[in-house]
């Protein structure tokens, strides 16, 4: 079932006056070919973002950005806080203002903000970079309400200009939800989680078979993701639906268990179930990986021991994982193809 709703993916801003000769311009200058990321993450998930960034990216990411050649709208990832599009790069700071001047930018109302790479640049420097090139961009300086949003970054190799995209945290909305349940994912690991399964949403059709209180659909259908989730738990299935219909989300919960489904899918979630007093049996955990293997060709579980032998039992190869922690506990999520 699709959705329209695509909560926090906005369209580009229009192009700012001038593009076409900045453009023709950045090429001359030399262009990096592809886009800037820049991303931040607590310690406990940095395998999760750094998974989640070269299977969306496919690039592996550096201490505080990548580079990749896929234009990515930055507030599909939990972890990414800016897309820069870059149109000119220089070795120093002075020679990209002079690069940043010749494109003759005609910026209206603009600010230029310096991106931190992680490349040792100290405040005083930033701040100067800043001052540098918005001193050759026409228009009028607005700090606090800009109609256009510049980046200035330094790497390793490079000093690098071009437009800003800054992400939504759009998962940060989904945290206040009506219905909560103490094991279930956070909305961060959630919304990560979705974007393993389905790194490209065209076309592709998604399935949660142990949806539990719907936290990976409301991350999945908030990205256009087109899913359906199914459990064997009544009081799960009717806490899902009161929190997709909190968010302004369609139905696309029913009450099943999902050793019964039928059908084929693209991908599928399988959050395997967890109690804090007791494990879940070998055998009743082979038949649902098992039937994750029949439901969809890639799938992304999560597991709270290891089960490696169980999924090849179950006719998977393990592709990617990482590890998730918080405090003591520590889940490990599988990419599963």
């Amino acid at each position: 079932m699709m959705t329209e709703r695509r909560e926090g993916l906005r369209d580009d801003p229009p192009a700012v006056s001038g593009f076409a000769e900045a453009a023709q311009a950045a090429v001359t200058a030399g262009t990096p070919a592809g886009w800037l990321y820049s991303y931040a993450c607590h310690e406990e998930e940095r395998e999760l973002c750094r998974l989640e960034l070269r299977t969306l990216l496919a690039c592996e990411p550096g201490d505080r950005y990548c580079e990749s050649g896929v234009r990515l709208d930055p507030s599909r990832s939990p972890f990414l806080k800016e897309r820069i599009d870059p149109l000119c790069e220089a070795e120093t700071a002075e020679e990209l203002a002079r690069l940043v001047e010749a494109m003759r930018l005609d910026g209206g109302l603009f600010k230029v903000r310096f991106v931190p790479t992680g490349y040792p640049v100290d405040y005083a420097g930033r701040r100067e970079a800043e001052r540098l090139i918005g001193g050759r961009i026409r228009g009028q300086a607005e700090m606090r309400r800009p109609d256009r949003l510049f980046a200035v970054t330094r790497t390793e190799e490079r000093w690098v200009f071009g437009t800003c995209t800054e992400a939504e945290p759009v998962w940060l909305r989904h945290k206040d939800k009506p219905q909560q349940y103490s094991t279930a994912l956070g909305t961060r690991v959630a919304r990560a989680v979705a974007n393993l399964a389905v790194p490209r949403p065209e076309g592709v059709r998604a399935v949660d078979p142990c949806c539990g209180i719907g936290t990976v659909l409301i991350e999945a259908l908030s990205m256009g993701i087109a899913i359906v989730g199914y459990d064997r738990n009544p009081l799960a299935v009717a806490g899902a639906r009161r929190n997709l219909a909190h968010f302004g989300m369609p139905d696309v919960v029913r009450l099943a268990d999902m050793r019964t489904l039928t059908g084929r899918y693209d991908a599928a979630v399988l959050d395997l179930p967890y109690n804090l007093c007791s494990r879940l049996p070998d055998e009743e955990r082979l038949e649902l990986l098992t039937s994750a293997r029949r439901l969809a060709v890639r799938a992304v579980i999560v597991t709270t021991e290891p089960i490696d032998e169980a999924i090849r039992a179950a006719g998977f190869r393990i592709e990617d994982c990482c590890s998730v922690r918080k405090g003591t506990f520590e889940r490990q999520i599988l990419v599963c193809s």
